[in-house]
């Protein structure tokens, strides 16, 4: 025999069942503001490994990002200074966000920096975190560590 439920019942339970759908993902534009709030005076602080040597490469890389800034598309560019033995140069890298859901991963492929070489490399930035790969002229690895917020 089969028990017959009160409305009152089903009245309580449908919007509690509702309340636990998906919530709509943010828009375009929210997910670009909030990328350029998290990628703006901020040091991606960490270390990176070479494909052609054991362990992680000695010493703290520093990339100070001053601000980023939306060109057209999935252009931006990163006002960057890049930190790395007696180096610490202003350098402005136009890159190509490519949007995994609400994460950005930046996308530069054999992009000629002055002084530095040319660089390949997918790095994807969620919370306070990113990871990546890298390759240039004298070899390639994977990178991470922390996003921290310059004071």
């Amino acid at each position: 025999m089969q028990k017959k439920y009160p409305l009152a019942v089903l009245a309580a339970v449908i919007p509690l069942v509702g309340g636990c759908a998906k919530k709509a993902p943010p828009a375009q534009a929210e997910i670009e503001k909030q990328f350029e709030q998290m990628m703006s005076g901020v040091t991606l602080t960490g270390h990176s490994t070479r494909l052609n040597r054991d362990g992680i490469a000695p010493g703290e890389e520093k990339y100070v990002i001053e601000k980023v800034s939306k060109l057209s598309g999935e252009t931006w560019l990163l006002h960057a200074r890049i930190q790395y033995g007696s180096h610490n140069v202003p350098v402005p890298v136009p890159v190509t966000i490519k949007w995994a859901g609400d994460t950005p991963v930046i996308t530069l492929t054999d992009l000629a920096i002055p002084g530095f070489g040319s660089y390949t490399a997918r790095v994807l930035l969620y919370r306070d975190q990113y990871a990546g790969t890298w390759s240039g002229q004298k070899g390639g690895g994977q990178l991470f560590g922390k996003i921290v917020r310059n004071r």
